[in-house]
């Protein structure tokens, strides 16, 4: 039985492929061993394609733990909450990563927007589906 792609798992993906496991462009070394912010953010889109949004959590949490300024571990981390619906958690981790610059703005102006809109916050998610419009016309 085929499984289909979900929105939330294709963002995740759109992040990890488009932004490299831990969101910061840098060259390839050949042997050189990963960081561990970006062994655990791995593990953690692993938990969240298995669907274990608690597990996901602790992963992308470990992430965050070990570099603190790790803009996808916080989208995906989000997204992992917006899963369980603790929308408030969801829409603090897709703002703390606006803050800090992810290198996909739009995406996390668009799930925040999503986590607003489930709370019935109509003007704030018209605001960030607006901002990631934008972002993306760009």
């Amino acid at each position: 039985m085929m499984r289909r792609f979900s929105g939330g798992r294709a963002a995740v993906v759109l992040l990890l492929v488009l932004g490299g496991c831990d969101g910061n462009p840098r060259p390839h070394v050949p042997g050189a061993p990963p960081r561990p912010s970006a062994i655990e953010h791995s593990k953690g889109i692993g938990f969240y394609d298995l669907e274990d949004w608690d597990a996901a959590i602790s992963c992308f949490t470990e992430a965050i733990r070990l570099k603190p300024d790790f803009a996808n571990a916080y989208v995906n981390r989000g997204l992992a909450y917006h899963k369980k619906q603790k929308y408030d958690l969801a829409i603090s981790d897709y703002t703390e990563a606006i803050r800090l610059e992810t290198r996909f703005p739009a995406v996390a102006y668009r799930n925040r927007g999503i986590a607003y809109r489930e709370k019935g916050e109509q003007e704030k998610a018209a605001t960030d589906f607006a901002e990631a419009k934008a972002l993306r016309a760009r």
